[in-house]
């Protein structure tokens, strides 16, 4: 998620659309169900042909509906909490490349094109490659999580995502000794991204990880959504995903992943300094300059909850930042 910020109550593009308790249960039993089948049938060796072909005209694909999928358990890191309907989901969104209105990106998604797409892994890494993004993904089996996601403006959804931990591929890689940090680079092309036809930022967009944070098995880098292939407002056809730190750190549309000794440079953090900080960890007790991060508004709720430290996942990152400071490392 980029980070202009929003009114926390008078937002044109706000779909607040309450859906009755009646069916909250049974979609997200649904999409819960759905969202197995591609990991499974992948970890077989075919789940490729469904993130990868291109859908044909009265496609399940198409028509934007979800696959079937066998029902599986929720996983050690899944919310409970029901989750963002597909509409919502990809109809909200800041992705500066494609418009900085929260309607831009999918209506100027259709200018991006997935495929052919490569990404080069270069730095500190012992075996520094470029891959088809297809033959990435066929390195290992995907997995579906339903993570809670904060944007830096004050609301948030549930995503059911489907991808790989970055762990798997950081490894695969093999890190020197050197190896600190992870800078992503996204893509650079102002025909695909007509966002990037204005200086809004400083483009390509770049974030980064600290190592550890990398490699922790909360982090995934998502290549779908909902059971179906990611969809370009979404980042595709590869993004990062760090649920524990606002949305404008889970970079899309990734190009360049580069293991650097020195902490890098971030597109936020070079636009505004003292608003946007390396870490960006989810903190009600620390505001944004301009705004309250107690509370937040998740899509398709009326009123506002209590955001929660590290977005809900305090007991599995907590320890990641113990002895510092997380006012002035934020």
């Amino acid at each position: 998620m980029s980070d202009k910020p929003e009114s926390n109550d008078t937002d044109p593009q706000d779909p607040r659309i309450l859906i009755p308790g009646s069916e909250i249960n049974p979609r997200r039993e649904f999409l819960r169900s759905a969202a197995l089948f591609t990991g499974t049938v992948a970890a077989l060796g075919g789940g490729l042909e469904i993130l990868t072909r291109r859908p044909g005209a009265g496609s399940a694909e198409a028509q934007g509906t979800d696959f079937v999928r066998p029902a599986r358990l929720l996983g050690p890191y899944d919310t409970k909490e029901a989750v963002t309907p597909y509409q919502q989901a990809t109809t909200y969104n800041n992705f500066y490349e494609l418009g900085t209105d929260k309607a831009d990106p999918a209506r100027n998604a259709g200018s991006l094109k997935p495929r052919p797409w490569t990404v080069k892994i270069d730095g500190e890494v012992k075996k520094p490659q470029t891959v088809d993004i297809d033959t990435l993904q066929s390195w290992f089996p995907l997995e579906d999580r339903i993570y809670r996601m904060r944007c830096v403006e004050g609301w948030s959804m549930v995503m059911p995502w489907l991808g790989f931990p970055l762990a798997g591929l950081i490894r695969r890689l093999e890190p020197t000794s050197k190896a600190k940090y992870v800078q992503f680079t996204a893509l650079l092309d102002p025909k695909q991204l007509p966002g990037q036809r204005s200086n809004v930022l400083d483009w390509p967009y770049v974030e980064g990880l600290r190592l550890d944070e990398a490699l922790h098995p909360l982090t995934i880098m998502a290549v779908g959504l909902h059971g179906k292939v990611l969809p370009g407002q979404n980042g595709a056809p590869l993004r990062l995903v760090v649920p524990w730190k606002y949305g404008f750190k889970s970079i899309k549309s990734i190009v360049k992943i580069t293991l650097t000794e020195k902490q890098p440079q971030t597109t936020w953090m070079s636009a505004a300094p003292s608003e946007y900080g390396f870490y960006a960890n989810v903190n009600p007790a620390v505001p944004h300059p301009r705004w309250s991060q107690a509370t937040e508004r998740r899509i398709g709720e009326l009123g506002r909850r209590k955001t929660l430290p590290f977005n809900g996942y305090a007991d599995e990152v907590a320890g990641l930042y113990k002895g510092m400071d997380l006012r002035k490392n934020f």
